[in-house]
């Protein structure tokens, strides 16, 4: 007999369902299919039972932001077969805590940090783990990121360290409230990802571009993105103690 879902769950379920038409129907506009954008739950202050409930749906992707919030919930989570990936920025004091416990890091910014992640991944039964680079595309001091420009150096710097793979891009755009103003960042994003794919990267496949959270994924399905970030469409407001 199936249990009976509490008001919170029924809640998230009916907000993922949503949020899956609103991708099909991005996926349809840019003639792409449905299986070219992983939907990527995140769960940054989400309770393990909410997590666990969208994680039993279907979800097979989840990301969080801080290293220690993930370490105290995943031996509970339902994780089998779900790829889990740190998104937040990440200290190199924290690297040895977390490059074991994901499959991937999406907030490389620096060579020091490659470095970092690099050295403890083959420390680790893999011996290497995946990795994207963030790119700071809008150019706000408020945020980590490399710059555009500096991009092709950071790469070319880190395809020497063999602990690490880099799998492609990631970013955090500055907030904007018309859809045009949301495409025309996301567009830059995607056609610098596109420049870089051409120039055939050392040490990576450079195949994913994660852009794209609760506000404007719909945008960045639009322009090329291959991961969605959502958290509060699915899980509702975060919570902060």
């Amino acid at each position: 007999m199936t249990a009976s879902l509490s008001a919170d769950e029924q809640r998230v379920l009916d907000n993922l369902q949503r949020v899956e038409e609103r991708l099909r129907t991005a996926c349809m506009a840019a003639g792409r299919r449905r299986d070219e954008v992983t939907l990527m739950a995140v769960t940054k202050t989400v309770p393990p039972e909410l997590i666990n409930t969208v994680l039993d749906a279907g979800v097979t992707c989840i990301g969080e932001n801080r290293v220690q919030e993930y370490l105290s919930k995943c031996d509970v989570l339902h994780l089998e077969g779900v790829e889990r990936h740190l998104i937040g920025h990440l200290q190199t004091n924290k690297v040895r805590r977390i490059v074991g416990e994901v499959d991937m890091i999406q907030s490389v910014d620096s060579v020091h940090l490659a470095k970092a992640i690099s050295d403890a991944a083959k420390m680790t039964k893999r011996g290497v783990i995946d990795v994207l680079v963030e790119v700071n595309i809008g150019g706000e001091e408020s945020k980590s990121g490399v710059s555009p420009e500096s991009l092709t150096e950071l790469l070319d710097k880190i395809a020497a360290f063999d602990g690490i793979r880099v799998r492609g891009l990631m970013t955090i755009p500055p907030i904007f409230h018309t859809e045009f103003e949301k495409r025309a960042i996301f567009y830059k994003m995607h056609k610098l990802f596109i420049d870089i794919q051409g120039k055939k990267v050392d040490n990576g496949t450079m195949e994913l571009l994660s852009m794209g959270m609760s506000s404007d994924f719909a945008e960045a399905v639009l322009e090329g993105s291959t991961l969605v970030r959502v958290g509060s469409a699915i899980f509702g407001e975060r919570q902060y103690k």
